[in-house]
């Protein structure tokens, strides 16, 4: 089964798990947000089976500028996924943080990443890279929780 795991949004990434191990990792497409032609492109490259999504969710502070752009390319990832008959499920970030003994904190998320996945640390060693750790360690929460799918 080969799955994309989604941290959404313009700093976000897909990560790309095939029969459990990461084996890909991508920048979110981008362009003055997250770019439709660039999603729909990289879903029908990487072909997965299945995808899980962190839930988006409204944050305190932020405008209504930056929620119409996480909310647009929400919209856009999930449409491409429809589109390509892509069963989805989306989980909360609670959750998967919960399970895996993680906070809000960025900086534990990357170093986490390091250590599940020490022959790709090198993708999640900048501040900036912390989309592709929580992508990657959305991807290794639903495999490990979900081992018959």
């Amino acid at each position: 089964m080969r799955l994309i795991s989604v941290d959404p949004g313009v700093t976000g990434a897909v990560a790309v798990f095939d029969l459990g191990n990461l084996v890909e990792l991508h920048d979110m497409p981008v362009n003055d947000g997250v770019s439709a032609a660039g999603v729909a492109q990289l879903v029908h490259q990487l072909r997965p089976d299945r995808a899980v999504v962190e839930r988006l969710q409204a944050m305190p502070g932020n405008g209504s500028i930056a929620s119409y752009k996480s909310g647009r390319g929400m919209g856009i990832l999930e449409g491409v996924l429809a589109a390509r008959l892509v069963p989805v499920e989306l989980v909360r970030p609670a959750r998967w943080k919960r399970d895996l003994r993680l906070s809000s904190d960025k900086g534990r998320s990357r170093a986490r990443a390091c250590e599940l996945f020490p022959q790709h640390a090198g993708l999640f060693g900048r501040v900036k890279d912390d989309g592709r750790a929580e992508a990657a360690l959305i991807g290794w929460w639903w495999c490990e929780t979900h081992p018959t799918r």
